[in-house]
């Protein structure tokens, strides 16, 4: 018997195997925790607008605009009506591909609505005919565009992040 304690063999093809093995282990769990996991499910819920638009409609002293019905995959996610000297309406809308779209009215001003909700930087394009009425257009740097409508001394204001004129103006004629 000998006196020292025993050692095992190092060589390369010894090391090469183990980094196989630990590679081949590393990548069963990453198939296992994917194959098992479950995705939580959005953050955002979808609201019932229709009855927050109902009471804004009893409340305001002017024309509360919704829509009878969404495009095609929209959904609403958020509605309000803030009473008092300066009423405001909101409605909130996720496009089909998670864009935001915004339904803004209230008595403030077009260039108060539009500094508001746009940018500051706001720069007026050209105008989009929506079911016979000149909506005016203003977009900023960071992909922003609305289209605004003044009646009388209610300002109306459709903006979304990153979405086309088209479907803004879709979206704008289906306001009732």
């Amino acid at each position: 018997m000998s006196e020292q304690a025993g050692r095992y063999q190092r060589s390369a093809a010894g090391m090469v195997g183990a980094m196989v093995v630990l590679v081949v282990v590393v990548i069963g769990f990453v198939l296992f925790r994917d194959l098992n996991r479950n995705d939580p499910p959005s953050p955002v819920r979808t609201v019932d607008y229709a009855q927050s638009a109902e009471y804004a409609r009893e409340q305001a002293r002017f024309d509360v605009l919704s829509p009878d019905t969404l495009p095609e995959g929209w959904r609403a996610t958020s509605a309000r009506y803030v009473p008092g000297e300066n009423a405001s309406w909101h409605l909130g809308l996720l496009t089909g591909e998670g864009r935001y779209v915004g339904l803004e009215q209230s008595a403030s001003s077009v260039d108060a609505m539009v500094e508001q909700h746009v940018d500051p930087d706001a720069v007026e394009g050209d105008p989009v005919d929506v079911d016979g009425r000149a909506w005016s257009t203003f977009s900023d740097s960071g992909g922003d565009l609305a289209l605004v409508l003044g009646t009388g001394e209610t300002t109306t204001l459709v903006v979304g992040h990153e979405v086309p004129e088209e479907a803004l103006a879709d979206f704008a004629a289906r306001l009732r």
